[in-house]
C-alpha cells in the first residue's frame, strides 16, 4: 500500500467508524455486528501505527464511543470511564497474560473472570450511603445524568446497608432481561410501534426516556462490577465485589478467581455454551488482575487499563443466499421487509427467513438480490442479517428497493417524521389490516372471544362474513355451520379448520359473552395506535365513556397521567376517521360496554390496601379478570409474578406448579377462593 492509499483508507475508515459509533451509541441502532466494528477499528489502528503522520487527534482509535444526547444534563466523571480492549481470540488472551506477567516481572497474578453483560454502562455515585448521581459512560470523560431514571430500577439501592465508604462510585451495566424484552416488544407490536432489535437497544432506549414513570414500567435490571474511589478499604477486586454485595448491590454470582491461564480458558469455554441458559444477555468474559497494587503497577494506555481485557464470544454466523424479499403488512399498517433465505442450519435450527426491519437497514446493508448474507441469532433467539459478502455479489444484481405502495391494496406508503417504518394509511380497506384488527379485537386481554382462534377469523374474512368487529355481532348459526378451510403451516403440514355444530355454538356463545367485557378492555380492543392495555385502563377511568373520550381536546388528553403528545395525537386522529365512528355506533347498538359501569368506578373497601396479590388457577365463581377487579376495588394491587413482596396468593383449581413451588420456598400464604371472598366480605351467591 502506498502512502497515498493509506491516507485515503484512514480517512474512509475514520468516516465509517464515526458513523457506526453514532448509530450504536446515540441512536441505539447498530448497523453492523460488534465483531465487524472491532475489525474496522483494529485496521485503522494498525494503519495509524504504520503511518502516524496521517492519524487525527480525534480519531475513533483515540476516544471511547459516546452515547451523549442533548436531553440530559452532562456531568464530568470524577474518574474517567475507560473502555476495555476487546478480543475474539483465545490466543490474544494468552498474549495479554504474557504482557501482564512481563510487566509484573514474571510474578504470575490472580485474575477475576466475570461475565460481560450486554447492556448500557453506568456509574453510580454514593455519599453517606445514599445514591447521589447516576451517569452514563458517555464519551468516557463526561456522560448523561440519568439519576431519576436509575432510581426506578429496583435492583439499584437508594440507601446502602452495612459498613460502606462515605464517598465512592460503583460501576455496572443496566440491562433488560429476556422476559421483560419479549413482553415489551409484544406490547409495542400490539400498539403499532416498531419492536426493539435486541435487549441492549431496549435497555439503552428505556434509560434515555424523559419520563421516569415510563422507565419504571420497562423492568430494567442492574449488575454492578467495579468499585471506584479514594482510600477504599480493600486490597483486591474480588474483595470489593464481595463487600459491595453486603451493601445491597446486585453482583453476579458467576464471578470466579483464576490462578492460571488454563483456568481462564476453562471459564471462557464453559460460559460460551452455558450463557444461553441465562435470563439476561451476555456477550463475553471480562478478565481483570485481582490485586489493586498490581493494577496500579500495570497502569493504563490512553483509552484502556493494561490490567483488564474483554474476550467477546463469537456469535455463530452462517452465510446463505438471499432468494427474495417479502413485504408484510401488520395490523397497524406498518410494512416490514422479510428476507427469504436458502435454508441453513444455525444454532441448532433451520433458518429460512429473517426480518430486515425497515428501509434504513436495507440501505445500510447495501443489499442486492442474490447476495450471500451473514446471518446470526440475536440473543441466540432471533435470526438477523448482519452483513453481506461483497466477493460473492453478482455484478448485474439489482439493489433491494423498499416498495412505494402497499403490496396488499396498492395504496402509496407514508413515513412520518421521526418514525423508522413506512405504513399503509388505508386501514379500513387493506385486507391484512382488517384481519389484524379483528384478531386484535378478539384477543384474550381484549374481548376474549377465544372460540374464534386457530385461523377462524381468516375463514370468516375470506368468506365475506366479517370486515369489522361489529360484523361479529351479526353472525348467525346458519351462516357459520359448514364453512371450512385447509391451511398449510411453515413446516408444510396441512390442517383443516371446520365450523361444525359444537364449534359454531361455542363461537356464538363467546361472541355473546363478550358483551359483558368492561369498557377499559373494549377500548383496548379498538386498536387505537399507542393505546395499550395500561393506557386504555387510564383513559377509561378518566373519561368514563367513549363519548367523553371522543370529544376530548389535545390539551385535555395530555393532562391525563401517562398520556403524552404522541398518544394524544393518535387518539384525536383515530376519532377523525368516519369508519371508526361508524364502528363505535354499531358496537353501541349491539350492547357493547362503551362506558364504565357504576360498580366499576367505586372502591368497595380499603381492606386490601398495601397488599400485593397474585392470582393463579381457575376459579369457580368468578373469571380471572373479575377476580383482579375485586382486588383493585378493595384497595389491593395485582401482580403477575411471586416475589418476597407478595402478600398472598389467591389460588383456584389447577394452580401452576411453578408458582406453588415458589410460594413454598418464599413462605408466601396461599388463600383459597372462598376464603378470599370472605376476606373482602363478598358473598358470591348474592
Amino acid at each position: 500500500m502506498t502512502a497515498e492509499q493509506a491516507q485515503e483508507r484512514i480517512q474512509a475508515l475514520t468516516s465509517e467508524l464515526e458513523r457506526h459509533t453514532y448509530y450504536y451509541y446515540v441512536l441505539n441502532q447498530p448497523e453492523i455486528s460488534d465483531e465487524l466494528f472491532d475489525q474496522l477499528l483494529r485496521e485503522l489502528a494498525d494503519l495509524e501505527a504504520e503511518y502516524p503522520w496521517f492519524a487525527s487527534p480525534d480519531s475513533p482509535t483515540q476516544r471511547v464511543g459516546s452515547d451523549l444526547t442533548k436531553n440530559f444534563e452532562q456531568v464530568k466523571h470524577k474518574y474517567p470511564m475507560l473502555s476495555l480492549g476487546n478480543t475474539y481470540s483465545i490466543e490474544e488472551v494468552a498474549d495479554f497474560h504474557q504482557r501482564v506477567c512481563k510487566l509484573l516481572e514474571n510474578n504470575e497474578p490472580e485474575y477475576i473472570c466475570e461475565l460481560k453483560f450486554d447492556g448500557l454502562a453506568i456509574s453510580l455515585s454514593y455519599e453517606n450511603g445514599r445514591l447521589k448521581r447516576a451517569v452514563t459512560r458517555g464519551d468516557g470523560v463526561k456522560g448523561d445524568n440519568v439519576t431519576n431514571n436509575i432510581r426506578t430500577i429496583k435492583s439499584i439501592p437508594l440507601k446502602l446497608q452495612g459498613d460502606f465508604p462515605n464517598d465512592f462510585e460503583i460501576r455496572g451495566e443496566i440491562l433488560m432481561p429476556f422476559s421483560a424484552f419479549d413482553a415489551l416488544n409484544k406490547e409495542r407490536e400490539e400498539v403499532g410501534e416498531q419492536p426493539f432489535a435486541n435487549p441492549r437497544n431496549a435497555a439503552a432506549g428505556s434509560l434515555k426516556m424523559q419520563d421516569p414513570t415510563e422507565v419504571a414500567k420497562r423492568k430494567l435490571d442492574g449488575y454492578m462490577y467495579f468499585v471506584v474511589g479514594d482510600n477504599l478499604p480493600f486490597t483486591n477486586h474480588l474483595e470489593s465485589l464481595q463487600q459491595a454485595k453486603t451493601w445491597g448491590f446486585k453482583i453476579s454470582d458467576f464471578t470466579k478467581k483464576c490462578t492460571s491461564i488454563n483456568e481462564i480458558f476453562d471459564y471462557i469455554n464453559y460460559w460460551d455454551k452455558e450463557r444461553k441458559t441465562l435470563p439476561i444477555a451476555t456477550d463475553g468474559v471480562v478478565i481483570k488482575v485481582n490485586d489493586f497494587q498490581q493494577q496500579k503497577t500495570l497502569g493504563f494506555t490512553a483509552k484502556s487499563p493494561r490490567w483488564a481485557i474483554a474476550y467477546k464470544f463469537k456469535a455463530e454466523s452462517v452465510s446463505t443466499p438471499l432468494l427474495s424479499v417479502d413485504f408484510q403488512v401488520g395490523r397497524t399498517g406498518i410494512v416490514t421487509p422479510v428476507a427469504n433465505l436458502q435454508p441453513v442450519l444455525l444454532a441448532g435450527t433451520i433458518v429460512k427467513r429473517a426480518s430486515l426491519h425497515n428501509a434504513d437497514i436495507i440501505s445500510a446493508l447495501d443489499l442486492h438480490y442474490g447476495d450471500w448474507v451473514f446471518v446470526e441469532k440475536g440473543g441466540e433467539i432471533i435470526p438477523k442479517i448482519t452483513g453481506i459478502d461483497p466477493n460473492k455479489r453478482i455484478e448485474t444484481a439489482d439493489f433491494v428497493k423498499f416498495i412505494t405502495h402497499c403490496p396488499e391494496c396498492g395504496t402509496p406508503l407514508i413515513r412520518e417524521e421521526g418514525e423508522a417504518g413506512f405504513y399503509c394509511p388505508n386501514e379500513w380497506g387493506c385486507p391484512p389490516q382488517q384481519r389484524g384488527k379483528l384478531e386484535h379485537f378478539i384477543g384474550r386481554k381484549m374481548m376474549d372471544i377465544d372460540s374464534l382462534g386457530e385461523g377462524k377469523i381468516e375463514i370468516l374474512y375470506d368468506n365475506g362474513l366479517v370486515k369489522t368487529a361489529a360484523d361479529l355481532y351479526k353472525l348467525t348459526y346458519d351462516q357459520l355451520l359448514g364453512i371450512e378451510k385447509t391451511f398449510e403451516d411453515e413446516n408444510g403440514n396441512v390442517r383443516k379448520v371446520s365450523f361444525r355444530e359444537k364449534s359454531t355454538e361455542n363461537i356464538l356463545k363467546g361472541i355473546e359473552k363478550s358483551k359483558s367485557v368492561p369498557f377499559e378492555r373494549v377500548l383496548y380492543s379498538l386498536g387505537i395506535r399507542y393505546v395499550g392495555e395500561t393506557v386504555a385502563k387510564t383513559l377509561a377511568k378518566h373519561f368514563k365513556n367513549i363519548e367523553s373520550l371522543k370529544k376530548a381536546t389535545f390539551d385535555e388528553l395530555i393532562l391525563v397521567k401517562d398520556i403524552g403528545e404522541k398518544i394524544a395525537q393518535s387518539i384525536i386522529k383515530w376519532f377523525q376517521v368516519e369508519q371508526n365512528i361508524i364502528l363505535i355506533n354499531e358496537l353501541k347498538n349491539n350492547d357493547i360496554k362503551l362506558e364504565i359501569q357504576q360498580n366499576e368506578t367505586e372502591i368497595t373497601s380499603d381492606i386490601l390496601s398495601g397488599k400485593i396479590i397474585v392470582i393463579s388457577g381457575v376459579f369457580q365463581h368468578f373469571s380471572r379478570e373479575e377476580m383482579k377487579a375485586a382486588i383493585e376495588n378493595n384497595g389491593g394491587k395485582n401482580a403477575s409474578s411471586i416475589s418476597k413482596k407478595t402478600s398472598f396468593i389467591v389460588a383456584g383449581d389447577n394452580m401452576g406448579p411453578s408458582k406453588y413451588q415458589t410460594a413454598q420456598e418464599l413462605n408466601i400464604p396461599i388463600v383459597a377462593e372462598d376464603e378470599f371472598l370472605q376476606m373482602i366480605h363478598l358473598d358470591h351467591q348474592s
